[in-house]
């Protein structure tokens, strides 16, 4: 089912947390969140991952208010939807290789394409489980540095992170009205990054073509695609 459990201290340490001996209800708090709905055991994941995503939300509130006191509330908002975002969390999950701590059934084990979804939903029972744990500060301190790095990416990018948005003031702009986005879905598999493809077009010649998760995350790439045309053009 999983490859070989590493003890929950060093997970402890891999959430950037001071150094003491756990309790024994704190490593079950740990392990519930570890345990995936597929692994078919109880207790598992979703009721600290629902507590988690409304910490997320919060504590990722107070970071961007910290970090960025003159930010209008609009910029926020989307500031903040990229930092609880799914995308985020697997990554997140990725960089402190939760999968050597995680229990998952052997069907979800042998499905590459769902391994971003797990990461991330996994991910937010964590937080929900060191919120349980050690309060908002605790989370706070874990996630912190993930969080200005990430900022600093999305606030870099002239386009924010939505391009479809972009594309559209670029279009409207110009006088040549609104893109138009035809999307398909590829396969069912839940997670693919490649399940949907969409195409976008703009009068009089342009065309770009992209891929997704989503029909959302598929539209905004084939968006980004389209405007790194107009950027080289």
């Amino acid at each position: 089912m999983n490859q070989e459990q590493r003890p929950m201290q060093q997970l402890w340490d891999a959430l950037n947390q001071p150094s003491k001996p756990l309790e024994k209800s704190d490593k079950a708090l740990l392990q519930e969140a570890l345990t995936h709905t597929s692994s078919g055991l109880n207790p598992h994941h979703e009721q600290l991952e629902f507590l988690g995503d409304a910490v997320l939300r919060l504590t990722a509130s107070e970071f961007i208010a910290s970090a960025y006191p003159l930010m209008p509330v609009g910029e926020r908002s989307s500031l903040r939807a990229q930092l609880v975002s799914d995308r985020w969390l697997a990554e997140l999950g990725s960089t402190i290789e939760i999968e050597r701590w995680w229990q998952i059934g052997p069907k979800a084990s042998g499905d590459a394409t769902a391994a971003g979804t797990i990461r991330a939903e996994l991910s937010e029972a964590l937080i929900g489980a060191l919120y349980r744990i050690n309060g908002l500060t605790a989370v706070q301190q874990w996630l912190t540095p993930y969080w200005q790095r990430s900022a600093e990416a999305v606030l870099s990018d002239p386009h924010r992170g939505n391009c479809k948005s972009a594309l559209q003031e670029w279009s409207q702009g110009k006088g040549m009205g609104l893109p138009a986005y035809s999307s398909e879905e590829m396969n069912q598999r839940h997670g693919d990054p490649r399940r949907f493809r969409c195409r976008v077009t703009l009068p009089p010649k342009l065309a770009a073509e992209g891929w997704g998760r989503s029909r959302r995350e598929a539209e905004q790439q084939a968006a980004r695609a389209a405007l790194d045309q107009l950027t080289c053009s």
